[in-house]
């Protein structure tokens, strides 16, 4: 059984590790959707989830990953994101 992670920054859920760990920090893994390096694009290029996300929107949400992984077949983004922040993540008050 494969278990997989959701991107904090864009609510994508096909995250291969979870993207942070207590004890080693971020997992390097890059979002196949927006593009955030868990351990890079924060802890090095000091990004937060929140931060990241509003520029990837004003980027106009675009798939980051189209020269590793197609775009998957029906893949709507604002519904990726609108799904995500409906669950109560991405908040920006806790």
């Amino acid at each position: 059984m494969n278990d997989y992670y959701v991107c904090p920054a864009c609510g994508y859920p096909g995250l291969i590790e979870p993207p942070r760990d207590t004890d080693s920090g971020g997992s390097y893994e890059i979002c196949l959707s927006c593009g955030f390096q868990f351990g890079v694009s924060d802890d090095d290029l000091g990004y937060t989830y929140e931060s990241w996300r509003a520029e990837w929107i004003a980027r106009g949400m675009p798939w980051d990953s189209t020269g590793i992984q197609a775009v998957p077949a029906g893949w709507d983004p604002a519904r990726q994101l609108a799904d995500f922040l409906d669950t109560g993540n991405g908040r920006t008050d806790a």
